[in-house]
């Protein structure tokens, strides 16, 4: 018990120290172009925050110098604890800062959101993660905790419409080192990622013909995965046991 505790009170001295500097320098990232928020909004309505991409990013603009910083966070605690859905916080994230710094900013949270879930995991163990992930999906993918391999996760991480959330508590179940998940995860999640941050970018540049692309592309795409899902999960795990 003392172990654990003491694990868990670095991993929280680090956590805090990345949130210190990520606030301090916050101050120096290109802020969002234009405050669409009024002055003096009400901001009471967390609920339609979280539900909707639009009042997300009007209020993103109303932070001011910490907005790159709340962010981050919001993208954090989308994988911590899925408060609101990935590809709202992403969409808002390219149309807030654009592509180049929405997508830097994104990585960074999801980055520190996955170590966080996987740390979780390790330290307080299966009854811990059993609070976030329903029996039946633990033991589906229960496999996935013994011997996982690397290319394994790299292409669940890559499956648009995969719980990757789910997946980052369940790899800090496995034997996996840390440095792997790490490279796993970031690399597994950048094509998501950015498709998610182009479609907020081309939206605010108001090229909506190229929104609608994007927009129908994923859309397919994750069709073809919710449609074929069953058949993508048994040739994971045919591959995970050969």
């Amino acid at each position: 018990m003392i172990s654990q505790r003491r694990k868990l009170a670095i991993r929280g001295i680090i956590f805090l120290a990345l949130m210190v500097l990520l606030f301090f320098f916050s101050r120096y990232i290109p802020q969002p172009l234009i405050a669409l928020a009024p002055a003096g909004e009400d901001w009471d309505d967390f609920e339609g925050i979280y539900s909707s991409s639009d009042k997300l990013s009007k209020f993103l603009q109303s932070l001011g110098p910490y907005s790159p910083a709340v962010f981050v966070l919001f993208q954090l605690l989308q994988v911590v604890a899925a408060p609101f859905p990935g590809e709202l916080t992403g969409v808002a994230g390219g149309f807030v800062y654009g592509e180049r710094l929405g997508f830097i900013l994104s990585t960074v949270g999801l980055t520190i959101g996955s170590w966080i879930a996987f740390e979780l995991a390790s330290i307080l163990g299966r009854p811990f993660v059993e609070r976030f992930i329903s029996l039946d999906v633990l033991h589906k993918f229960d496999f996935l905790t013994t011997n996982t391999g690397a290319m394994i996760c790299f292409l669940l991480f890559l499956i648009p419409g995969f719980p990757k959330d789910y997946l980052c508590y369940l790899l800090g179940l496995s034997r996996m080192k840390l440095s792997t998940f790490l490279m796993v995860s970031i690399i597994g999640r950048i094509p998501g990622t950015y498709l998610l941050t182009l479609q907020g970018a081309k939206f605010r540049d108001e090229q909506y013909y190229q929104v609608a692309i994007f927009a129908v592309a994923s859309a397919l795409i994750l069709l073809a995965a919710y449609l074929y899902r069953e058949k993508i999960y048994h040739w994971i795990k045919h591959r995970h046991e050969a």
